[in-house]
C-alpha cells in the first residue's frame, strides 16, 4: 500500500476531510505543525525520519511546516504534493493578509510552491493567485468539497434569520467581513443577525460596542449547533475581503441558505448566479443585498442547495485526489 506522510492541522475542517479521504485509500501518517519552540527545534529531524519511510508527502498550505516536508522529499527522492489553500498564495497588503505580504511567510511559501512535484489549487481564483507569483513544476485544480449527507437532509422551516460564521479576532473583522456584517444589521432592525464563532481575542468587546440590539454573538458552537443554524437561517453572509474557496458558504448553501457575498476572489465561483452580491466594506450596500435575499422566493433556497450538490460534492474531490496520487506515484 502507498504510504503517505500527511502534513496539516486536523482541526481545520477542510484539512480533516482530505485526511479522511486519503486514509480510506492509503496508509497515512499525520504530522501536525509544531506548537512550541522546542517542538520546532525537533521538527526537521522528525520529518527527515518520517519522509524516509513514506512514498509521498501531502501537505495542506505552503509554509514552514511544509517547507521541511518538501525539502526532505527532494533529498530522499520522494514525491511531494501541496494544496495551496489560500493564505499561502495571497498578497493583500490593504488588510495585511497573505504569505506574500511579509517576508517571513513569503520565504517558505515560495520554496514549497516552486519545489513541490504538484501544487493543487482549490478554486480558479486561488489558481490565478498562485500562477501570478510562482511557476510550479505542475499545477492542477481540484475544488474543495462538502459532504452532501447528512448536511443536506433539511426539512426545517426557514426563518428570517441572517447568519455569518468565523472566528472572532481582530484579523477577521475585515478579512471575513464580520465588522461589515454587524454594522449592516442596524438597517434591518426587525431581522435577527447572528454571528457564529469562537471568541479568540478581545475584538468581541469592540463588536459589541457597534452592534445594534438585533445582533447576537453565539461564541463557540458545536458542529451540530452550527448545522442547526444553517438549517434555520434563510440568508448566509460572507462579506469577506478574501476567500480561497469559501467552505462555510458552500455548507450554508447546501442547507438551503441564500448567499450574500462580496464579488471578491473565489466567492463568485462558489455561489454562481444563485447569490446576491454586495460591495466589500460597505454595510449599507450589504444590508440592501441581504434585504433582497430575505425577500427572494423559496425557489432560491432550493437552487442554492442543488448548485452545491452538483458542483462541490466531497465525492468528486475524493475521486480526483485518489486518482492524482496514484498517477504521481
Amino acid at each position: 500500500m502507498i504510504k503517505i506522510c500527511f502534513f496539516g492541522k486536523l482541526s481545520d475542517v477542510f484539512v480533516n476531510r482530505d485526511y479522511k479521504i486519503l486514509k480510506n485509500h492509503f496508509d497515512v501518517e499525520v504530522v501536525e505543525p509544531p506548537k512550541s519552540k522546542m517542538d520546532w527545534l525537533k521538527y526537521p529531524f522528525t520529518i527527515s525520519k518520517k519522509v524516509k519511510k513514506c512514498h509521498l508527502t501531502f501537505s495542506w498550505f505552503a509554509g514552514w511546516h511544509s517547507f521541511f516536508a518538501v525539502y526532505y522529499s527532494k533529498k530522499y527522492c520522494k514525491k511531494s504534493i501541496v494544496v495551496a489553500g489560500g493564505f499561502d498564495v495571497v498578497y493583500l497588503p490593504e488588510i495585511n493578509y497573505g504569505a506574500f505580504t511579509n517576508i517571513k511567510e513569503r520565504i517558505p511559501s515560495k520554496y514549497v510552491l516552486k519545489n513541490s512535484d504538484l501544487v493543487i489549487s482549490i478554486s480558479k481564483s486561488n489558481q490565478n493567485e498562485l500562477l501570478e507569483k510562482i511557476k510550479p513544476k505542475k499545477n492542477i485544480l481540484i475544488y474543495n468539497g462538502v459532504p452532501i449527507v447528512p448536511i443536506s437532509q433539511n426539512n426545517t422551516k426557514k426563518e428570517k434569520i441572517v447568519i455569518t460564521v468565523g472566528g472572532i479576532k481582530w484579523s477577521n473583522l475585515k478579512r471575513k467581513g464580520i465588522e461589515t456584517f454587524v454594522k449592516s444589521a442596524k438597517y434591518l432592525p426587525d431581522i435577527s443577525f447572528i454571528v457564529i464563532g469562537k471568541f479568540i481575542d478581545h475584538s468581541i468587546d469592540y463588536l459589541k460596542t457597534i452592534a445594534s440590539t438585533n445582533v447576537k454573538f453565539t461564541g463557540y458552537v458545536t458542529d451540530e449547533d452550527l448545522l442547526s443554524w444553517y438549517k434555520k437561517a434563510k440568508v448566509y453572509v460572507q462579506a469577506s475581503a478574501h476567500e480561497g474557496f469559501g467552505i462555510t458558504v458552500a455548507e450554508a448553501m447546501l442547507c438551503k441558505c441564500i448567499p450574500v457575498v462580496t464579488k471578491r476572489f473565489a466567492l463568485p465561483e462558489v455561489v454562481g448566479s444563485i447569490g446576491f452580491f454586495a460591495k466589500y466594506d460597505d454595510e449599507k450596500d450589504t444590508s440592501e443585498s441581504i434585504k433582497k435575499a430575505l425577500d427572494a422566493p423559496d425557489i432560491f433556497c432550493e437552487r442554492a442547495s442543488k448548485r452545491i450538490k452538483k458542483m462541490f460534492p466531497i465525492e468528486k474531490r475524493e475521486r480526483k485526489l485518489v486518482d492524482t496520487i496514484k498517477r504521481e506515484i
